[in-house]
């Protein structure tokens, strides 16, 4: 079963000087459960493919279809609606809210649903993460790889779809950039998530099911 099918996707974007194509007809079939990296070089349209699918960009041309919803159809309402239910990000950047703990930054996006949290799921996502012990601290608290942690545990809270993950290990060492790789795996798989993931990073890149390239806005063997 396929929780993300995309079709003769085509994105442009129009500068003061030029049409810039940074999609230029992308099939893609992404299966129910399955973890997979999308890698190619800077400008090959790895960001902007992440976010039609997340419904933030509009398809020039093209369909996208995220579990079982055609995003061309929706209103920018519906889109919202959309991705705070459907999609769980993970930023290189983290994007913690430095004024909450780590909890209540885990925890918040159900409160933009006001929706209750499923206590037993909680526990058992923050215990995989390692973060039990820092719930009650603030992000500014945390080494990086422990912020990203509480980044993905954010990202899974609500049960989404499928997560977005842009570049989650970008800013670390190999290390912790190994270590925080393979949370996003295990935490996926033991949750039943489906994961895409741009990334550089070899490592991470070879723990996915699946691994498309791209390259001037094409999808290359």
């Amino acid at each position: 079963m396929y929780i993300v099918e995309v079709r003769n996707l085509k994105k442009y974007f129009q500068n003061a000087s030029q049409v810039i194509k940074a999609l230029e007809g992308v099939d893609l079939s992404i299966e129910k459960g399955k973890f997979t990296a999308i890698v190619g070089a800077s400008g090959s349209g790895k960001t902007t493919l992440l976010n039609t699918i997340a419904g933030l960009y509009e398809p020039t041309e093209g369909t996208v279809i995220v579990d079982g919803m055609d995003l061309s159809g929706m209103s920018e309402e519906q889109l919202t609606v959309f991705r705070r239910r459907k999609i769980g990000f993970v930023f290189q950047g983290f994007n913690l809210i430095p004024e909450l703990t780590v909890k209540e930054n885990i925890l918040f996006p159900l409160g933009l649903d006001n929706s209750r949290p499923d206590t037993a799921y909680f526990g058992n996502l923050v215990e995989m993460l390692g973060l039990s012990g820092y719930l009650d601290a603030y992000p500014y608290m945390l080494s990086g790889g422990a912020q990203q942690c509480a980044a993905i545990g954010r990202a899974l809270i609500t049960k989404p779809s499928i997560v977005l993950a842009d570049e989650p290990t970008g800013n670390f060492d190999m290390k912790t950039a190994q270590n925080v790789a393979g949370l996003l795996k295990m935490t996926a798989a033991t949750f039943r998530q489906t994961l895409v993931v741009i990334t550089h990073n070899l490592d991470l890149a070879q723990l996915a099911d699946q691994v498309i390239r791209l390259q001037d806005g094409r999808i290359v063997p």
